[in-house]
């Protein structure tokens, strides 16, 4: 999320952005109404047509492979507008209320954890890629370098510090009670056989942090803008790991929105456009594995994490 912060403008009245400008209306008589069905044309852009408008929100929008994606959306029919958040959790309310259309910054165990907190209102349309998440440091060159008794911190919020501690197991650095889970958090700790003490704060913040710790497990996000490099990892999960799919990044959206063709169509022009692909291993320096699963498998994997969520609490 992979892995990640400015004002959050007042949702507008309506509750649902207007998607698709051009639209065929069919009056249907039926008994005792009038049913009004509005659709896109996706000949818009060559018939001359006013694009469809769709505001997508996201956490990092300087990185360069979203303007390519804005002008390759332009050129197939989508005015595309990327809103930039400060950090992970704003875009998912901002959707709620009906300030985007569509987002993409989460993978689907934080969304699960949204919407368990929440109503359970948004869903994956599309998937991106697994971003492996890791360890470094500014004062050591490896893990075994790490004294005992020293700081580490880990993401706050609770998918990535679940994760973040499944790290610092596999490190040594620390041991968990049950073994560890995607649900593990500090309390889970066996901190009588664990090597180090381990703390969480803001995940924006875990970069800022390496001047006072040991060490800190930091979301790709935030890694080169804290002027790291991701070669310098000390240690990391797997993403390749059959897993690590609850930790896939999704474009999400309104439970409402699924079918709408023209997020669809903007999911596959991400996937498919060789410039936007190319661009996000760019900013992830090669680590992104980027994945193309069907929205059903990923509703499916939602819920399977949902439902787990569900029995935690």
């Amino acid at each position: 999320m992979s892995e990640t912060h400015p004002q959050i403008a007042p949702p507008t009245s309506r509750k649902k952005p207007l998607l698709a400008v051009v639209a065929v209306v069919a009056v249907i008589a039926v008994v005792g109404g009038i049913v009004w069905a509005r659709s896109g044309d996706d000949s818009a852009a060559a018939g001359g047509a006013e694009p469809a408008k769709v505001v997508l929100g996201t956490v990092g929008a300087s990185d360069p492979y979203w303007q390519v994606l804005t002008d390759e959306a332009a050129e197939q029919g989508i005015d595309l507008e990327v809103k930039d958040f400060a950090d992970y959790p704003q875009p998912n309310p901002a959707l709620s209320e009906g300030e985007l259309d569509v987002n993409q910054f989460q993978h689907l165990v934080y969304l699960a954890e949204y919407n368990a907190a929440n109503d359970p209102d948004l869903v994956p349309l599309g998937s991106t890629a697994i971003y492996p998440l890791a360890l470094y440091s500014t004062k050591v060159d490896s893990v075994e370098d790490i004294q005992d008794g020293d700081t580490v911190v880990v993401p706050d919020d609770d998918s990535n510090q679940a994760r973040g501690l499944l790290i610092l197991q596999s490190a040594g650095l620390i041991e968990l009670k049950d073994g560890g889970t995607i649900y593990s958090s500090l309390a889970d700790i066996d901190e009588e056989a664990s090597r180090v003490e381990v703390k969480a704060i803001k995940a924006d913040l875990t970069p800022t942090s390496l001047p006072d710790v040991a060490a800190a497990i930091i979301n790709n996000d935030f890694v080169e803008k804290a002027g790291l490099e991701f070669a310098d990892a000390i240690a990391t999960d797997d993403p390749e790991d059959p897993n690590s799919l609850p930790y896939v990044n999704v474009f999400a959206v309104r439970a409402e929105d699924k079918d709408d063709a023209t997020l669809q169509k903007l999911v596959a022009i991400y996937q498919d456009t060789q410039a936007v692909t190319d661009g996000v291993q760019d900013v992830s320096g090669g680590t992104a594995q980027l994945v193309k699963i069907s929205q059903p498998e990923l509703q499916a994997a939602l819920d399977k994490v949902e439902a787990d969520t569900a029995a935690q609490q």
